[in-house]
């Protein structure tokens, strides 16, 4: 069964970039244009993993990924966040609303891969 992954991303330009590096990543990809959008594609279908930006209208990253950990079915599910912020920063918080990894935007395509992979082989495992 082909693994599914919750992309949450306000900006266009930065989501279709986003897109084109998961398009290789072997997860069947899902969008939402914002945490509000996002939480509620998230309580209909379970996804195996959710990256979401940080600073987004209606509902912000760390809001929905709040939300998300409060749902049974998101307790173990990895959580990724993407930020513009300062990380170390942005991590500390992050971390307490139960973020599993921040990411500094621009994305670096590669490190993505490598953690994507490193996720889906550990839920095999």
């Amino acid at each position: 069964m082909t693994p599914t992954l919750l992309l949450v991303e306000d900006n266009p330009k930065t989501r279709e970039l986003l897109l084109a590096i998961l398009a290789t990543s072997g997860y069947e990809i899902a969008v939402a244009e914002d945490g509000l959008g996002a939480l509620n594609l998230a309580r209909k279908y379970r996804f195996d993993v959710v990256l979401t930006d940080h600073k987004m209208p209606l509902m912000d990253g760390l809001t929905l990924i709040r939300n998300l950990r409060e749902l049974e079915s998101y307790v173990d599910a990895p959580l990724l966040l993407m930020t513009t912020d300062d990380t170390v920063q942005v991590g500390e918080r992050a971390e307490r609303m139960g973020a599993d990894r921040v990411f500094a935007k621009p994305m670096d395509a590669a490190l993505l891969r490598h953690e994507l992979l490193e996720f889906s082989q550990r839920d095999v495992a």
